[in-house]
């Protein structure tokens, strides 16, 4: 643990947690005062099950987890910027880590490809959305790098989805990072029975399709929509910009 004196002086800094067996991150966090000895502390002492705390339970019967600063002396924000770029790093190149989520701004400001790069800032902006169509945000379900395929994957399903809108839907319109990436025509939906964090069953919907017409396709491939996209919002789905 960290004296009175040191607490006082680290002020906010970016850690990384371990695996002295591999030597692999498997962790990175941001923080204050002990903030980076909790983890273990909470995985020795709670019955807490998640890769995290399973992990650091099965290093510590015959080691220790180690625990590095990697910048310290730093300001909230310059933190939080910190620790997004190297968890965004980690698993651009498939070492990802244990944490539950990506870090601060990944999906709008982090890792991209100098094309996407020059696709989001000059991508004329969509306006227009047509009744039959339904926008789906992939940036959690999409692996970059999956080529077409994987768009469509992460794009078909499964989705909380009004069921009475769902004969209205003919077009479906894939969102990444703010640019329309592809436009689908849906063949049809077919319900999918997911138990929520309730306990309690819940009803999803997926469609399969293929790539719409061209006529169509070119109303909305590779146009913005980070003009109309609110920050924090949970919704993948739009039915109107």
């Amino acid at each position: 643990m960290f004296d009175e004196n040191t607490v006082a002086n680290v002020k906010y800094y970016v850690y990384a947690l371990i695996d002295p067996r591999d030597k692999e991150i498997f962790y990175v966090g941001k923080g204050v005062n002990n903030r980076v000895y909790d983890h273990l502390k909470c995985a020795l002492g709670t019955d807490i099950r998640n890769n995290k705390y399973d992990r650091i339970r099965d290093i510590e019967k015959d080691n220790s987890v180690e625990h590095i600063i990697l910048r310290h002396g730093l300001k909230e924000d310059e933190a939080y910027n910190i620790e997004s770029t190297i968890i965004d790093l980690l698993e651009y190149i498939n070492k990802g880590t244990d944490n539950a989520c990506s870090g601060h701004h990944a999906f709008d400001r982090g890792i991209m490809t100098t094309d996407e790069v020059k696709r989001l800032y000059s991508a004329p902006p969509l306006n227009f959305m047509g009744d039959e169509c339904m926008m789906i945000n992939i940036n959690k379900t999409y692996k970059r790098g999956s080529g077409h395929d994987g768009i469509y994957n992460a794009t078909k399903g499964f989705w909380v989805i009004n069921k009475n809108k769902l004969d209205l839907i003919k077009y479906v319109l894939s969102e990444y990072r703010g640019l329309i990436v592809e436009v689908f025509k849906v063949i049809d939906w077919y319900p999918v029975e997911r138990v929520g964090k309730d306990g309690k069953p819940k009803n999803r919907y997926g469609f399969n399709g293929n790539i719409a017409p061209e006529s169509v396709r070119e109303k909305y491939i590779n146009r913005s929509v980070s003009h109309v996209k609110k920050q924090g919002s949970a919704n993948p789905i739009r039915y109107k910009l």
